[in-house]
This record gives structure tokens, sequence and C-alpha cells, in this order.
């Protein structure tokens, strides 16, 4: 019997804010890429954060955990997940969240601030203002909250109750929605993209992935009236690869894949890539950033600057693509 519903934590950054059904990705252009800090994020933080039921919970009780992992400067990866073995998981949420100052990250959610704070061993999530804190029920059942106090633990999760799902995200624009999830099949990472709202074909786009999803964004790069949506990846290991997985919808009828260019393949770009890719939306452009790497720097040291491309979507032949627009360097 599940005694307790507690939950747990979510999302971005001041300037980028991401909701759910409600999910509309709220964006300040540029700052997120350009005229960054550097501000560097102290490594303890990553790691498995719990519900106090956890202790409980071979007595049945209901918990959450947050996982905590590096997306890139200035910013963490956050995976909520609940219990999951004896009923349907109590809140599921994936996103970014920008840190503020060694304590603080912060982002908007429907226009509401939401604040995660670092205390010590633990995390607390809350809103800024009181009279916000009810968007923090938006992703949990049961009359649940995303607000409360998370403590580390050593060790693993207890993989044998949590929902299994690795990444899950809803997003909407211009009346289309897309269900956004990833899993772990036998022999390998499944990525689904089930659309929503299509006048004529709403089938799921199953594709296999190296690695892990960062995050999703949502915008009409095309200015046509239809939404483009696109999947963040990163490989596993050490290099830390990037990739795009993008959708363009159809007149809002259909949606077809979008071609982007790995960067090994353009000879403009990969002099000096070694991965470590960030990707963003910044107004109607995809924009990727990454470290040039020198003749022998180490993994962990760059020391060629950054390299940051812009991409504008445009037609091809066979599909659309994504083309390189500009191409910047600075140290």
């Amino acid at each position: 019997m599940i005694k307790l519903k507690v939950i747990l934590v979510t999302t971005a950054f001041g300037i980028v804010a991401l909701s759910g059904c409600k999910n509309t990705v709220q964006k300040n252009g540029k700052d997120k890429f350009e005229n960054q800090t550097v501000k560097e994020i102290n490594a303890s933080i990553y790691g498995d954060y719990v519900s106090d039921c956890y202790a409980n919970r071979d007595e049945g009780y209901d918990w959450v955990a947050v996982s905590i992992k590096p997306a890139g400067e200035n910013k963490i990866s956050l995976s909520v997940r609940s219990r999951a073995d004896k009923k349907n998981p109590t809140c599921t949420f994936d996103a970014i969240f920008y840190k503020q100052n060694d304590n603080l990250y912060q982002t908007l959610i429907d226009g509401k601030e939401v604040l995660l704070t670092i205390q010590n061993q633990s995390i607390k999530l809350n809103t800024k203002e009181a009279s916000d804190s009810g968007i923090l029920s938006f992703y949990c059942s049961g009359g649940a909250s995303l607000a409360g106090l998370y403590t580390k633990i050593d060790g693993e999760l207890d993989r044998s109750q949590i929902d299994k799902t690795l990444f899950s995200k809803f997003l909407e624009l211009q009346g289309i929605a897309f269900r956004i999830s990833s899993v772990q099949n036998d022999s390998c990472r499944m990525l689904s993209i089930a659309p929503l709202g299509l006048e004529l074909d709403n089938r799921v786009e199953n594709v296999a992935i190296d690695g892990r999803v960062i995050d999703a964004e949502i915008e009409d790069l095309n200015s046509d009236g239809s939404p483009e949506v696109l999947i963040y990846t990163c490989s596993d290991g050490s290099g830390s690869y990037g990739d795009v997985v993008a959708y363009s919808v159809n007149n809002k009828k259909s949606m077809s894949r979008i071609y982007f260019e790995p960067v090994a393949q353009n000879t403009k770009i990969k002099p000096g890539y070694m991965g470590h890719d960030e990707f963003a939306l910044v107004e109607r452009s995809l924009v990727q950033r990454f470290p040039i790497y020198k003749a022998g720097d180490s993994n962990a040291n760059p020391t060629g600057g950054i390299r940051q491309i812009e991409y504008k979507l445009e037609d091809g032949e066979a599909c659309r693509r994504f083309v390189v627009k500009q191409i910047s360097e600075y140290k």
C-alpha cells in the first residue's frame, strides 16, 4: 500500500523558461550563449537526492528521486523520477538549471520564478513568490508538489522500484504538441517523439540514440505557422559528443525529419573538435558551441578557445536541413 506521496524538483534558467502541457519555451534570445560569465560548478552537487520516505520504501511508501548531472558551462541537468513498481509514477520531469551563484539555481515556469537551493547535502525547491507555489503541482499527480527538501544519498538508487524512463518532456506550440521520452532497451537506448494535434499523421517516431538526451526545445524556426522540435543528445564517455534529432511540422498535417550534419563531416567547423557540445535555440536559429582543442591538449584542458556555429533551417531537395550561416571563435 502506498502510504505517502511526496515530490520533487525541476528545471531551467532565469532567462530560459520551460513549462509542461503549458510547455511554451520562454527565452530571452542571445543571453543563452552570449555575454555569459563562466561560473564553475562544484562537482559535489552531482548525484542522487531523495524524499524522506525513501528510507521506508520497503514498507510500501512512495518516494521521489532527483538526479543531478553536468550539462555544460553554468548549468546542470536535473532528472526527476519516482517509485513505479506499485503504482504509476507520481512525478516525472527533466530540465536544465542555470547557476546563479554557488548555492542557487533558477528557472522560469510559465513566467513564475522557481528556485533550486543547495544546502550542504540537501536541495530545496520552491517558488520565489509564495503565491506562485501552485505551479509546482503541475508535474505531479495525486495532489503532490515539486516543492520540498531532498537529501543526498551515497551509492545507487533502488533501481528495482524507480521509474525506468530516462528522459521525459512535453512541449507545445501553435496548437501542436510533442511528448518526448527515452528508454533503455535490451540492446540500445530509444528516443520516442509522439506528436499530438497533427491533422493527418500522429505516428510516433522512434530513433536509436548513442548516449543520453540532454534537453528538448520547440520553436517555429522558418516562420511558416508550424513548429519544429529539437532534441539534444550527448554520447557517453569523456568526449560527450553532441547531436541533434529534429523534426519539422508540415502545414500542421504531418512531420518530417530535419537533417543535421555531424561536425566531423563539415571541414569548415571540425578542426580542433573533440566533443563537449552545447546547443540552444536563439531567436529563430540553432546555435552550437564547443571548445577548440590544440595539438597536445588533454580532453580535460582545451586551450584553443570556443567555436560557435549558427544554423538556419532551410528547405533541401529531399528534406529540410540545418545550414551553417555563421562561425565565430572567441577565447
